[in-house]
């Protein structure tokens, strides 16, 4: 495999039983040159049963072992996926000061203060309404906090539709152009998350179109993850990926050491 996965997550995540040594192997065992945990931080998220934050010295503590262990098969990298919300800002620059992480991805989980991945958000309401909405407060968050280094699955919610798992660019346009445009003036990656192709939607996240709006606007900085919360997906469809990519007109992808773009030739 020509890249790694940037985007991977452990038992550190609140939704994950994979321990980091499991994924690691794994990782080595799919011939990935690198890899980055990036387990979830979601400040103040409104299901109090689920609560996406770890101790972060104990989290870098065991990536500094497992690279004594296996770095000289692999480079580990450490990150975080943080769950953006517009009032966060402040708190996640503050962490990103104090910790040395490698490389940290926003990600919007919510729209109006629910997780699409609850079939309530999508009550009373249609797909299209969501996606819009969804959009919209993407667009405002990284407005308020543009301090990350990628962003994430930049159209989640899609995963999730009750009517279509599908929409076409042309549609949000004016408000997926503002993203892209912000992305491109804050030298922030956009991601490439292959979830989307485990979770059958027939694209990664995002989709084809908005890759290919997200270059002729001036894009270059491409990262992919798997989104992996267990082993068997670590590097799920990067080969694919890899291929659309260059189909596209992408000549490389970046990972990320503290918080500087890497380049890897496709």
């Amino acid at each position: 495999m020509i890249f790694g996965d940037t985007h991977i997550h452990s038992t550190y995540s609140a939704d994950c039983e994979t321990p980091m040594e499991e994924d690691v192997k794994a990782a080595i065992d799919a011939g990935l040159p690198y890899i980055c945990f990036t387990d979830h931080i979601d400040y103040d998220y409104p299901y109090p049963d689920e609560v996406f934050e770890y101790d972060m010295a104990a989290y870098l503590k065991n990536i500094a072992a497992l690279r004594d262990v296996y770095g000289d098969r692999i480079a580990i990298y450490a990150g975080a996926e943080l769950g953006m919300q517009k009032h966060l800002g402040p708190r996640y620059e503050a962490l990103i000061r104090r910790w040395p992480l490698d490389f940290c991805i926003g990600s919007q989980h919510l729209v109006d203060n629910c997780d699409p991945y609850y079939p309530e958000t999508f009550r009373d309401r249609r797909d299209s309404e969501i996606y819009r909405a969804f959009f919209e407060e993407t667009l405002n968050d990284i407005r308020s906090f543009h301090s990350f280094d990628a962003l994430g699955h930049l159209d989640y919610i899609v995963r999730y539709g009750k009517e279509r798992r599908f929409y076409h660019y042309s549609e949000y346009a004016d408000v997926l152009d503002e993203i892209l445009k912000l992305l491109v003036k804050y030298n922030i990656a956009l991601e490439v998350n292959t979830a989307g192709l485990k979770k059958h939607l027939g694209f990664a996240n995002p989709q084809p179109e908005v890759l290919r709006r997200y270059r002729e606007l001036g894009g270059t900085l491409i990262t992919v993850g798997s989104d992996a919360h267990r082993t068997g997906f670590i590097g799920y469809g990067f080969e694919e990926t890899a291929k659309l990519l260059k189909s596209i007109g992408f000549s490389h992808v970046v990972y990320y050491k503290a918080h500087r773009p890497n380049f890897v030739k496709l």
